[in-house]
């Protein structure tokens, strides 16, 4: 059913490069959206700290040339106050860095909330989250993305952060004090040793970008292997599942193992690199410092004024060179937050691509997206409307083959409807596009009546329940999203579970507010789960319910029993189904006048059973007095059959025996070509 997005841009594999910079700028808005906003002020606040720490740490570098003085004149009251100095020092230095670090953490915490909540509002706006999921495979692990890769972003970069802000100051501090020290022989050959260094790095650094990415996906395709078998357990212990599970399970593993082999080794040589670094820096500083004193500038000096001189100097250029050094040894952080910054920033330009959007380029919210499905619709429709569909092709979202074609439909207040056919034939997939989860090939599609209660709801084939109590599953999702639209009342749910028969659900539960531990899809049956989304149904009492055999895992009696129930609460069904006994339970009556069909292409035909709809190619009359009990709402049926000519064997719909279906009103005329698919 996944279909790709569009393709990727050329050159579009993961590196340091010109869109590494854009989509990292793209994130740092979001971080950081005014100069007022708390991250700004809490980074304002990190600065400062690191100048007064920086600024604590020149002076305790200082303190062992000092010393040297001290000790070399003999001096004790010089070397006491020394001391007590150097304790009040690195106290306050200490103090400082764990500030430091506690300011980073607030950092982190402050980023990843934001960067999630803004990709939340992307995700979970319209339905974004569903066309990702189901219908593009263009960006894996949507999931993973928002919840594991944004986590290792936001704490990769507040551990950079401290450093990388006052890099430029402590550079061109110690590159003053380095050049007073040894003349411009010391700042050139240190910066040439850096240009050479981070030339080298990026070369290094350059695949374990790209390698980071594939690691990641695979992580994500591990975790999910493991998430189906936890949510299909069941399903496949009774297949005795467990030994081919294991073998594919761990083939995933091992294809993530081998990429993270390949990942070490080429991060082994940029290990070597950066150590290589760290450690000839040591020597190149002594190499600075020895250059004017065997030159005879210094020969004046005393050895106890030369020792404390060369370790002042030594500490300024180590300094220097340690500055440097740890912007080299960021390499493996930055290309760690290179990989999460493709990862998160592909994610977000696909979701702002996916957006729904008005003509004036505006984001949608919820509420405006049914209204912009279909701009050319008409203006106005009678309040007793649900569904206007106008010459409706769909096709399946991964081919071009037509599932329904030509189709053309009105169902208002009153005019329940039943879908049945054989599997394949686009049963769901017109409940979909009715739904807006599809997009029509061609055509008109109107949701007319409002989603929610009073108005429209779905129920899909598999049940849906989210966490929490079983009062929240009850009106789900009313808290959310529609919170004074009605009371939430003990009496109103008690009787709504009793008549879904559930009443044991609530001992089971020891409250409706009892917070559970369960997953609920764990705990209940597939009827039970059937029977509390029909108990949602009567509380949310939409006008118009939208089933998809919905009732697949109830008897013949506990489902007539549901939709009378729904009936006596005024709602109108648009049901999906292939019991004969959704006929009679939803208040439909089937009836044909036409002979026998022969294997023919697919065809959509809509018998209308009381005319309060026009399709092309039907003659209405008025039903049969005699006859009009048979009718309880106004009703029609809508057949689907697959494309294509019947299999040998297999009998269609349209060839089954003319006794099996009821007798219509008399005097209503039908034409085979009504809507083809």
């Amino acid at each position: 059913m996944a279909i790709r997005g569009p393709a990727p841009r050329p050159g579009g594999r993961p590196r340091l490069g010109l869109q590494f910079l854009q989509r990292f700028l793209q994130i740092q808005k979001v971080l950081f959206p005014s100069w007022s906003s708390q991250n700004a002020l809490m980074f304002l606040t990190l600065l400062c700290v690191a100048l007064l720490e920086q600024l604590v740490i020149y002076r305790v570098g200082l303190i062992p040339s000092q010393y040297f003085g001290v000790l070399g004149n003999k001096d004790l009251n010089g070397f006491k106050t020394l001391t007590f100095l150097s304790v009040v020092l690195i106290v306050l230095n200490s103090m400082l860095k764990s500030f430091d670090q506690f300011t980073c953490n607030l950092l982190y915490v402050s980023w990843r909330k934001d960067l999630t909540e803004h990709l939340h509002r992307l995700y979970f706006r319209g339905r974004v989250y569903y066309t990702l999921n189901v219908l593009r495979d263009d960006v894996d692990n949507p999931d993973q993305r928002i919840s594991q890769d944004v986590e290792r972003f936001c704490r990769q970069l507040s551990s950079m952060a401290s450093k990388l802000i006052v890099s430029p100051f402590t550079l061109v501090y110690y590159t003053y004090q380095c050049f007073r020290s040894t003349g411009w022989l010391g700042p050139v050959s240190i910066f040439g040793y850096f240009i050479l260094g981070t030339v080298v790095n990026r070369v290094l650094m350059g695949p374990i970008v790209a390698k980071l990415v594939q690691q990641e996906k695979l992580e994500g395709d591990f975790r999910f292997k493991h998430m189906q078998i936890r949510v299909n357990a069941e399903p496949a212990a009774f297949f005795r599942a467990g030994h081919v599970e294991h073998m594919r399970t761990d083939r995933r593993l091992q294809r993530l193992l081998q990429t993270q082999r390949e990942l070490m080794s080429k991060e082994l040589w940029l290990y070597i690199g950066i150590n290589m670094f760290d450690y000839l820096g040591s020597i190149l500083s002594y190499v600075v410092i020895a250059i004017p004193i065997f030159s005879g500038v210094y020969g004046d000096l005393s050895p106890a004024e030369l020792s404390s001189l060369v370790s002042k100097n030594a500490f300024v250029c180590m300094y220097l060179i340690s500055c440097f050094s740890q912007l080299i040894d960021l390499s493996t952080t930055l290309s760690d937050v290179a990989g999460y910054t493709h990862r998160i920033g592909e994610l977000q330009e696909t979701l702002l691509d996916m957006t729904p959007k008005s003509q004036d380029g505006e984001f949608l919210d919820e509420s405006q997206w049914d209204l912009a499905r279909d701009p050319g619709g008409p203006a106005t429709e009678p309040a007793d409307t649900a569904f206007l569909l106008e010459r409706v092709c769909i096709c399946a979202p991964s081919s071009h083959k037509p599932l329904i074609k030509d189709l053309s439909l009105k169902i208002s207040e009153g005019q329940s409807l039943l879908i049945t056919g054989n599997t394949g034939t686009g049963k769901t997939s017109l409940l979909r596009v009715l739904g807006g989860l599809w997009a029509s090939a061609r055509g008109s599609v109107q949701m007319v009546a409002d989603f929610g209660p009073h108005g429209v709801l779905f129920l899909p084939q598999k049940p849906f329940f989210t966490d929490g109590t079983l009062r929240e599953q009850v009106i789900y999702p009313l808290k959310e999203i529609y919170p004074d639209s009605g009371s939430t009342d003990d009496e109103r749910i008690m009787r709504f579970l009793e008549l879904a028969g559930l009443s044991s659900l609530v001992a089971r539960t020891e409250g409706l507010d009892q917070q559970v531990d369960w997953n609920w899809y764990d705990v209940l049956s597939p009827g039970e789960m059937q029977r509390l989304s029909f108990a949602r149904l009567f509380y949310l009492q939409p006008k118009y319910a939208v089933l998809d055999e919905a009732t697949s895992a109830l008897t013949e009696e506990v489902e007539s029993e549901l939709y009378r129930i729904g009936q006596q609460l005024g709602m109108t069904f648009i049901s999906v189904g292939h019991r004969r006994s959704l006929e009679k339970d939803a208040g439909l009556g089937l009836w044909s006048t036409a002979p026998p069909w022969p294997p023919l292409p697919a065809r959509l035909l809509i018998y209308p059973c009381q005319p309060c709809f026009s399709a092309p190619g039907l003659a209405h009359k008025s039903a049969h007095p005699a006859q009009s009990s048979l009718w309880l709402l106004a009703q029609a049926a809508v057949y689907l059959q697959p494309v294509g000519p019947v299999e040998p064997g297999v009998r269609s719909l349209f060839q089954a025996p003319q006794s099996s279906l009821r007798e219509g009103p008399p005097g209503v005329q039908s034409a085979p070509n009504t809507a083809a698919l």
